[in-house]
């Protein structure tokens, strides 16, 4: 009755996901934070500030306090980190009295970063706070005997960064972050928009472009998609037809560093692993996953199986809350 609970916090540059071991994902909302300029009051927070981005008066301004995985604002990350904590307590039906947290951090996160993450959540009144590296988190909520002295290859393509780690008997072997994620998609699509049809596109515009008629480097039969945007030679509203092809090659680049950094993993890897990755392939999670035809690609260049985890987007949080099984073997608890 009186036993802590336990969360599991996957702290994403584009969502912030809650599990608990008893009700699986509770909470998976947008990293968003919309602040009042005048008063740095909180407006909202999650989904309904994503809805702000882009459309809110001069006094109020939707802001991304992660960047990369890490956090670029402290201030604005513990107040998101306060409201998640009070709806993932209302979504479970009980006040979070005292939980035991473990989040997870960026393989290339730096001990200062690693430690904002840590007194962000201690200030939102955690007990323990433990902090597990993503790409292991990943590896877990994907299934993968990660205990197991075998190598397991995840790679994980989030919002702002990818991350590719080889995990063998509770650890990271050799691992690659790369600042290449979803984002960077994004951002590729509006500058091509930008450049060839001198149409201002917004982030959310560029998301649906990527998730409807982005291909990894694939053949595949060409897609047609309708945009709206502001004209930058008239000032005008103006709408444009996209094709899948030309997508492709908008986020070529960034699609050929995330293969790059997979590569290099691979050629670091000592030699008695390299026979199981042979045999049990990578393994994709993240959002990144998702992307049209990117299994098919990078099967093809490394030459190994590659599979997608059962639901990409939530391995990182499922991983999160199943480790505190064997938190103390992965590492100590940071106080």
């Amino acid at each position: 009755m009186f036993s802590n609970t336990e969360i599991g916090i996957d702290l994403g540059t584009a969502n912030v996901l809650v599990y608990t071991k008893n009700k699986g994902i509770i909470l998976n909302e947008p990293s968003v934070v919309a602040m009042n300029t005048d008063t740095n009051q909180v407006v909202a927070v999650g989904m309904d500030a994503k809805n702000m981005i882009g459309k809110t008066p001069g006094n109020i301004v939707a802001v991304r306090p992660l960047r990369d995985g890490v956090i670029a604002d402290f201030d604005i990350t513990s107040q998101l980190l306060k409201q998640v904590m009070k709806k993932a307590g209302k979504a479970m039906g009980l006040s979070l009295r005292k939980p035991d947290v473990v989040v997870c951090t960026p393989s290339g996160a730096t001990s200062v970063e690693r430690r904002a993450i840590h007194d962000a959540v201690k200030g939102c009144g955690a007990k323990n706070v433990h902090l597990i590296e993503e790409p292991v988190a990943a590896a877990i909520g994907a299934d993968l005997p990660v205990e197991e002295p075998v190598a397991n290859v995840v790679v994980d393509i989030g919002g702002g960064t990818t991350e590719v780690a080889i995990i063998s008997y509770g650890g990271v072997v050799n691992s690659n972050t790369v600042r290449v994620g979803g984002d960077l998609f994004d951002d590729n699509i509006i500058q091509y928009v930008r450049k060839k049809y001198n149409l201002l596109i917004g982030e959310r515009t560029a998301e649906e472009i990527k998730i409807e008629i982005g291909h990894a480097l694939v053949e595949h039969p060409e897609l047609k998609k309708d945009i709206r945007g502001r004209d930058l030679v008239t000032g005008l509203p103006k709408t444009v037809t996209l094709s899948s092809k030309e997508i492709q090659q908008a986020m070529r680049e960034s699609l050929l560093h995330i293969l790059e950094a997979i590569r290099a993993t691979l050629e670091n890897s000592p030699a008695e692993l390299s026979g199981d990755i042979v045999d049990r392939g990578v393994v994709l999670t993240g959002g990144g996953a998702l992307l049209n035809g990117i299994q098919e690609w990078l099967s093809k260049e490394i030459i190994v199986p590659v599979h997608i985890a059962p639901n990409p987007l939530e391995s990182v949080a499922i991983g999160t809350g199943r480790s505190l099984k064997f938190i103390n073997q992965l590492q100590k608890v940071s106080r």
